[in-house]
């Protein structure tokens, strides 16, 4: 994986990357790249250069946050980068002096931004940079390694250079770039199942003997069929998790210390997995999981998201009608 990137990167010369042993341990292999480094006078800048290759090409190394801008300009939609570049570099700058940016566009349209912060008399920090990802034209952008302290400052670059009103969290988050991506564009078409039989279908058929009666095969069969019409048939993004944020009264009439309570009852509940979806899917396939599949579940798909606040239906605040 070095080996290509160096290849992408450039600032070494043919014979330098020649005698570079890549079965040597990853301090040997630092050593001798710092050494090339030094011979070649290559500056931060250019360092900086190899690790956005790196990040580029292996984007699903890290956890990615989404945002969405709010209330587009008339012109946000004739944007071209050349201006968003300098418009972006612009802003940041004078919201902090010490910043470091440096902006590529990769094959697939994105536009990828390293940001390396600094602070009143402080250097950047190139150790810990940010890195965001946008699709110009869209409302859309991710972000991956970025501190609270610094979202307002990157929030107000982007609406500026963006030509838009604001910015909200989409409440979307994961490793896997390209499906959180697809997600949120509403990329991602639920693949169902035709009326032909399809290879599963096949496959589940249950093993029905003496001992299993009927009614449980067409329970099973029942169960399989409730999955893919929420879920589909083919395959799903790769999420790692789901939140739910529960902020309620506490409802029970044998329960009379709990129920009168004037706070509301808190907590939140989180799921995880490698592939959540697949997983949510198999548990209602295979029956884990009661059916039909809570829209708490179901809707992360739908909505594009897997951060949820679940609050009481009463009048109230419209944060409160959740």
């Amino acid at each position: 994986m070095l080996k290509t990137t160096l290849d992408k990167w450039g600032r070494l010369t043919a014979e330098q990357r020649q005698a570079i042993d890549f079965t040597q341990s990853k301090w040997a292999l630092t050593q001798k790249l710092q050494s090339f480094c030094e011979e070649n006078e290559v500056t931060l800048t250019r360092l900086a250069e190899l690790e956005m290759i790196h990040v580029i090409e292996n984007p699903n190394q890290g956890m990615w946050y989404t945002f969405q801008l709010l209330d587009p300009e008339d012109d946000a939609q004739s944007l071209e980068l050349s201006e968003f570049k300098q418009q972006f570099k612009c802003h940041l700058s004078e919201l902090l002096r010490q910043v470091s940016v440096k902006i590529k566009k990769h094959t697939d349209e994105a536009v990828w931004i390293r940001i390396a912060w600094g602070g009143s008399f402080s250097k950047p920090n190139h150790l810990k940079p940010t890195y965001v990802v946008h699709h110009l034209q869209t409302p859309y952008f991710f972000v991956r390694n970025l501190t609270s302290k610094l979202k307002p400052l990157l929030s107000q670059a982007l609406t500026l250079a963006t030509r838009h009103q604001g910015v909200k969290e989409a409440n979307l988050s994961g490793r896997n770039l390209a499906s959180i991506r697809d997600l949120l564009m509403r990329q991602y078409q639920h693949v169902f199942p035709t009326k032909y039989p399809s290879p599963h279908d096949e496959e589940d058929q249950p093993v029905l003997n003496q001992h299993i009666e009927k009614e449980q095969g067409h329970v099973a069969t029942h169960r399989r069929r409730m999955a893919r019409e929420v879920f589909g048939d083919g395959t799903l993004p790769q999420l790692q998790s789901a939140v739910y944020k529960l902020d309620t009264k506490f409802k029970d009439p044998s329960n009379r210390t709990m129920t009168e309570r004037e706070d509301t009852f808190k907590c939140v509940v989180k799921f995880s997995s490698t592939n959540l979806l697949e997983s949510l899917r198999s548990c209602a396939s295979s029956g884990i999981a009661s059916a039909p599949v809570t829209p708490l579940l179901s809707s992360i798909p739908l909505k594009g998201r897997n951060y949820f606040v679940v609050t009481d239906n009463t009048p109230g605040p419209s944060s409160q009608r959740h």
